[in-house]
């Protein structure tokens, strides 16, 4: 991997503009999340304009293993 040029959190600034975007579900508050340049890059398909949470590979596996034990349940 070619070494990008970091944005905010340490993460690379990447280039959004042709990423394959790719819908959890078809309900509100839908989640979209792309592949890119080994990141993984997340966003609100309502608001696709708005800024990107950008993942490295070892946080998206935590983030899925949290969400999956519901870390972020409104319980």
């Amino acid at each position: 991997m070619t070494s990008q040029p970091l944005a905010g959190w340490d993460k690379p600034d990447l280039d959004l503009s042709g990423a394959d975007w790719r819908s959890s579900s078809g309900g509100a508050g839908d989640v979209q999340i792309a592949f890119v340049e080994g990141f993984i890059a997340m966003r609100n398909s309502g608001r696709p304009d708005s800024p990107s949470l950008i993942f490295a590979p070892d946080e998206w596996r935590r983030f899925v293993l949290d969400a999956r034990g519901g870390e972020f349940d409104l319980t």
